[in-house]
């Protein structure tokens, strides 16, 4: 994919958009995207291997991103630090203030994978993947709104966005995927209550569950992922995706919080997450036998889940 042309005009135009884990994937397309609908871009990327490890720990992915972005005309800088830290993430939003002066959009989409079926998951596999996964979105999320609010009490309601970066693993799991499913599943709730909490500071907050080719997906689902004969549709492109994290990410978003969305080749999907289905109660305590006969009753009345990614 080559940087698109980027301008001044656009639904971004005047925003300043910091993305992590921007050097490659999905990651890479948002900062694109925003960049050519006249956004001031933040380009976070540690340059490390799809499981976090190897690489080089440096700002190569991200500086190419940069590269192409002003090259095309636009404006954006490189942060190379681990948003997983505190420093990290406080650096994240003094690099966007410190580089255009304000922070508009968050869009937390680092991490990695480390898959492994639940009986040989090792306690360091699921550290790792819940740490940049789960806690690589909160404290950026921490750290902007902490700055927003800043703002809202100096009389400056921003018009502020964050777009989550979960996962269908996440909303109906995936075998071989404990670690990863369990912090796109947090990173879920950690939106629907940030959306509610930060609100009244002029932020919105909303998940996304992508799905397109990357370094995480291209060789754990090969066959899905894989790119199209010659002329045809790449349903599975990322830049499929970044249209909606622009759309969510720009003003033009107002009164479009606390939502789920997933995303794939042209489909939009809005996600209805848990809510009470059939319900009996009787006003008095079951025996066992009676609560799994009620069990039993309401099941049969229920919507039957969605199938976990692998299942057989």
């Amino acid at each position: 994919m080559t940087a698109p042309t980027a301008h001044r005009a656009g639904l971004c135009a005047g925003r300043v958009v910091a993305v992590t884990g921007a050097g490659r994937g999905l990651g890479r397309a948002h900062a694109l995207a925003f960049a050519a609908e006249g956004a001031r871009v933040v380009v976070n990327d540690l340059g490390v291997g799809p499981d976090g490890g190897g690489g080089e720990r440096s700002g190569g992915p991200a500086r190419a991103v940069v590269d192409e972005i002003v090259a095309a005309g636009g404006e954006a800088v490189v942060h190379g630090g681990d948003i997983a830290t505190a420093e990290g993430a406080a650096s994240l939003v003094s690099t966007a203030l410190d580089a255009f002066g304000r922070l508009d959009t968050l869009v937390n989409n680092a991490g990695f994978l480390r898959d492994r079926m639940l009986v040989n998951l090792d306690e360091d596999d699921w550290d790792a993947v819940v740490r940049v996964h789960l806690r690589g979105h909160f404290l950026p999320l921490k750290h902007a709104a902490a700055h927003w609010r800043a703002e809202t009490k100096a009389g400056r309601t921003p018009v502020a966005r964050v777009i989550n970066t979960s996962s269908g693993a996440g909303l109906l799991g995936s075998v071989g995927q404990g670690n990863y499913a369990a912090a796109k599943a947090g990173i879920v709730a950690l939106t629907l209550v940030a959306a509610a909490e930060l609100g009244r500071y002029g932020v919105h907050v909303n998940a996304l569950a992508p799905a397109a080719r990357t370094r995480m997906t291209e060789r754990t689902f090969a066959e899905a992922m894989a790119a199209p004969g010659e002329g045809e549709f790449d349903a599975m492109a990322p830049a499929n995706v970044s249209p909606l994290v622009v759309w969510l990410g720009s003003a033009a978003s107002d009164g479009v919080t606390g939502r789920v969305f997933e995303a794939e080749a042209g489909r939009i999907t809005v996600m209805e997450g848990w809510r009470p289905g059939p319900t009996d109660d009787r006003g008095a305590r079951r025996s066992p036998a009676e609560a799994g006969e009620t069990v039993r009753r309401l099941l049969a009345d229920a919507e039957k889940p969605g199938q976990v990614y692998g299942a057989s």
